[in-house]
């Protein structure tokens, strides 16, 4: 499968970028920096601001699949308005060049602790990752009536860190996966397991889905 990974320089994007080739698939790392990333087999990298869409849609062009791990950065002040403005010119690229199927990367915030009540609405919400979250929860409802691409949404459980690749987790929908009373929690190598799981074998073309232990 030949992928464009957008955001290949991140914390998740790094991890999927590493999944992604050592399953073989070729990958075009969109990135800002592309002075972070050394050569590898199957690799190509490609410096392009996602807000260029026109640009974008030319790195994209020939893609069997999009991810999507774009993130303004979290000291960024303008993190919510900017993750919104990044994901729909992503978006709006994907459509222009046909591209089969867009895996957004978002986060926990906008999944379901109890009926009617997000994460991201609790009091124990980090405030220091809220306008983020709010980005990415704006993002999800934005794409719920979209139809004229095949996207998915992948939600990380609250509890996301480095750690080593399993293989093993459990896939959820909508609701917060919990550890018996605990938050759930996932590596980020698992996380890109499951990430590259879905673009081999599509299961949630136009849902949200979310993975933990």
């Amino acid at each position: 499968m030949n992928i464009a990974l957008i955001g290949a320089t991140g914390f998740v994007g790094a991890a999927v970028l590493q999944e992604a080739l050592n399953r073989g698939h070729k990958v075009t790392a969109i990135v800002r920096a592309p002075e972070k990333l050394t050569e590898s087999p199957g690799l190509t990298v490609r410096k392009t601001d996602v807000y260029d869409t026109q640009d974008l849609a030319q790195a994209l062009a020939g893609h069997d699949a999009v991810v999507h791990a774009f993130n303004p950065g979290w000291g960024e002040p303008q993190i919510r308005s900017l993750f919104i403005q990044g994901s729909q010119s992503i978006y709006a690229a994907a459509q222009q060049c046909a591209t089969k199927h867009l895996l957004v990367v978002g986060g926990a915030g906008s999944l379901f602790v109890a009926p009617g009540i997000q994460l991201i609405d609790t009091p124990q919400f980090p405030a220091a990752y809220k306008e983020g979250a709010e980005g990415a929860r704006q993002m999800l409802q934005w794409l719920q009536d979209k139809r004229d691409l095949e996207w998915s949404f992948i939600s990380p459980p609250a509890l996301l860190e480095a750690g080593v690749r399993s293989g093993q987790f459990r896939i959820g929908a909508d609701q917060l996966l919990m550890n018996g009373q605990a938050p759930a929690s996932i590596s980020v190598a698992d996380l890109a397991v499951a990430i590259i799981d879905e673009l081999e074998a599509p299961a949630h073309i136009h849902q949200r889905f979310t993975v933990g232990y």
